[in-house]
């Protein structure tokens, strides 16, 4: 694999280089070309020229050949795209193919977008002032795209804000996370090879705060979409020039519910493998479960049972199950919430300790406090903590008493219990019999209160990247 990634904006120099380390073990992978104050600016630059020259837009027909053939060459590097991001990002390798498989399927929603995007007439003719007059709306892209990313999913992430910025026909500049900027330049790349222009796609590492905030903030930036920390996300929005658009995905603390009559041979497994997928580093992993009291430890304990048989370790390795977390730092992290979190009374059922310097056991805590650290706030962490309740609504006030507000999950055969939790949980998207971490790339995805703003899925990311444009004609004729 490459080792050194250059600057990918066009005509532009490096500030600087960046080391990219495994998560896993600290070992270098690669060094990348860092941007600063006048490559910003050349991209910006760059992006706004094409912008502004209508003649230089991409038809559909050349957006849709270069996102089919981005397919294939997707296709072709599929093992080598889900290496990479597994050394980088440290998502196992198993769930790192998933990843490339849904990025190379996120692409092909793009082209979907662009073979269905169409406005719609305006009706007209029906009252004395609309006589002799026809009106219809047409889509054209909103502007220049600056797109800032997340490191959980290093791949797909990338693919959800610049696919729909191509198809919808806006010039781009993505910064990807220092942490994982590797996927995202190796897909830039692919885009360019499939034929994409250069300047239609630019990225750029940016390692001082304020060079990003330039980017972010100019007046010539028309969406801007955000995936990452809420407390940056929601500055960055305070501070964006007038006019331009944005959409931010956050994180929460996603709430289940299990009741006494829930299949728990179906539940289990499910709520494990959500709550420790990617080591817990997941904005909608399954982080509060609560369960009827009649039923709350055997739960827990099953949950833990199914921790305790998942493999920790190298991300790299087919075998392993649950791999280090992003940085050292965060171990220390979660090790601090989980501490405190049994010192205020809650029962420690597995896990609770380092595993190395890098990743962090599996772990399930009963009944912790309700305004400890680690329930008030995202763990990002393996944990699962479970809650007994005895009264569903009691259950659900607790599920809801947090600022954040996302994906939640509820487990019975009980069709009207269902509809009342659907009709009762504070979230964007309520799951029955599935954990909260279930999604598709062309649903809704959005962050409510706290989480976000505004929706994401491919589709919908696509239809705020551009405007709907109304024409209308006076004629006699009409």
């Amino acid at each position: 694999m490459t080792d050194n990634f250059p600057l990918m904006i066009p005509g532009a120099s490096a500030d600087g280089m960046l080391e990219v380390k495994a998560p896993y073990d600290q070992s270098h992978i690669a060094t990348v070309e860092v941007a600063g104050p006048a490559a910003v600016e050349q991209a910006l630059s760059t992006a706004y020229a094409l912008f502004r020259d209508r003649d230089a837009w991409l038809p559909a027909p050349q957006r849709i050949a270069i996102l089919e053939r981005l397919t294939e060459l997707m296709r072709e590097q599929a093992e080598e795209l889900a290496v990479e991001a597994a050394r980088e990002g440290g998502k196992p390798l198993v769930d790192s193919r998933i990843e490339v498989g849904r990025a190379i399927d996120g692409v092909r929603n793009c082209i979907d977008c662009i073979r269905d995007n169409h406005g719609e007439e305006i009706p007209m003719g029906i009252n004395p002032a609309s006589l002799n007059h026809m009106a219809m709306t047409h889509r054209e892209p909103v502007g220049v795209v600056v797109a800032i990313s997340a490191f959980n999913h290093p791949l797909n992430l990338i693919v959800h804000q610049v696919g729909p910025a191509i198809a919808a026909g806006c010039p781009v500049v993505v910064k990807p996370a220092e942490d994982t900027p590797l996927s995202c330049l190796r897909f830039v790349g692919l885009l360019r090879e499939a034929g994409l222009p250069a300047e239609w796609c630019q990225a750029a590492v940016i390692g001082e705060r304020e060079v990003a905030t330039s980017l972010v903030t100019d007046k010539r930036v028309g969406f801007f979409s955000f995936i990452g920390s809420g407390k940056v996300g929601w500055w960055l929005r305070s501070q964006l020039a007038p006019g331009t658009r944005c959409a931010l995905e956050h994180g929460g603390s996603a709430p289940v519910i299990v009741e006494p009559d829930a299949d728990l041979s179906e539940a289990l497994p499910m709520l494990a493998k959500a709550g420790f997928y990617h080591a817990g580093q997941v904005c909608v992993s399954v982080q509060r479960v609560y369960v009827h009291r009649s039923i709350a430890r055997r739960v827990a304990e099953g949950l833990a049972e199914l921790g305790n048989n998942m493999h920790i370790g190298d991300p790299t390795s087919a075998d392993t199950d649950v791999g280090p977390l992003i940085r050292p730092a965060e171990v220390e992290r979660v090790h601090e919430w989980v501490e405190d979190a049994i010192r205020h009374g809650a029962e420690k059922l597995s896990g609770g300790h380092k595993v190395g310097d890098t990743c962090y056991a599996t772990t399930v805590l009963l009944d912790p406090a309700d305004d400890s650290t680690i329930s008030r706030h995202e763990v990002f962490g393996p944990v699962i903590l479970v809650y007994s309740y005895d009264e569903m609504d009691d259950a659900l006030d607790r599920a809801n008493a947090l600022p954040v507000a996302f994906q939640a999950a509820i487990y019975t055969k009980n069709l009207d219990t269902a509809m009342r939790a659907y009709r009762r949980f504070d979230a964007s998207a309520v799951m029955v019999n599935d954990h909260t971490a279930f999604r598709v790339d062309w649903m809704p995805f959005a962050g409510l209160r706290e989480s976000g703003h505004g929706v994401g899925g491919i589709p919908y990311t696509f239809r705020d990247m551009q405007i709907e444009k109304l024409l209308v004609i006076h004629s006699a004729e009409l």
